[in-house]
């Protein structure tokens, strides 16, 4: 091979990229795992893909999956994705005074059947929010944290409003900004105003 010339896949590379995006698409939208590098890896261990075989990116499957979606849940997903963003206002206007973003599967219009909603606040301590969610009669656990992530949130909390789960990420005040500049800048966030005026346009 000439240098300078990286090698192109093998068309049994793409056949297996594309299978495991397929399945972990799969994986995503009925089993209700949330996280792309988790499912990837349950795909290929299924498929029996060996360790060297090139894995499909996070935009490969979620091409797979919206396409799973529409074809398999159609207007029960639909109709799911609303009862999640109107559920995700109400928590958004619980959590009014810590600013919270909405972010994942109910923002990007992917989330299936076993979705949870995802919001990430920025605050000085995580006890504050604690004590403010018990002194308004909700209950919630705490998930394990998350080791070795990058750009990962202090506390995770877990509860239900309007019969809906929320996972609530809680961060640093100054993790804020240097979220802005990480690697994580490019993860979609919205506010409570961009959640309602997608409510809106059904997008």
């Amino acid at each position: 091979m000439p240098l300078g010339r990286s090698a192109k896949p093998l068309p049994r590379q793409n056949t297996m990229r594309r299978s495991i995006a397929s399945l972990a698409a799969r994986l995503m939208a009925e089993d209700g795992i949330a996280d792309y590098a988790l499912a990837k890896r349950k795909a290929a261990r299924q498929l029996g893909a060996p360790d060297s075989e090139a894995l499909p990116n996070n935009a490969e499957i979620e091409t797979e999956l919206r396409t799973y979606l529409a074809l398999y849940q159609g207007e029960e997903q639909r109709e799911r994705l609303r009862q999640l963003r109107a559920a995700a206002l109400a928590a958004m206007g619980l959590l009014a005074d810590y600013k919270p973003y909405l972010t994942g599967s109910v923002l990007d219009g992917t989330a299936g059947r076993h979705a949870s909603i995802e919001l990430e606040i920025f605050c000085e301590s995580a006890k504050e929010v604690e004590i403010f969610l018990l002194n308004q009669r909700i209950d919630f656990s705490q998930l394990e944290p998350q080791r070795g992530v990058q750009g990962a949130p202090q506390v995770r909390l877990q509860f239900e409003l309007d019969a809906a789960p929320v996972t609530l990420c809680i961060f640093d005040t100054l993790a804020e900004r240097v979220k802005r500049r990480s690697l994580l800048r490019n993860k979609a966030r919205a506010r409570a105003d961009a959640v309602a005026a997608l409510m809106q346009t059904n997008a």
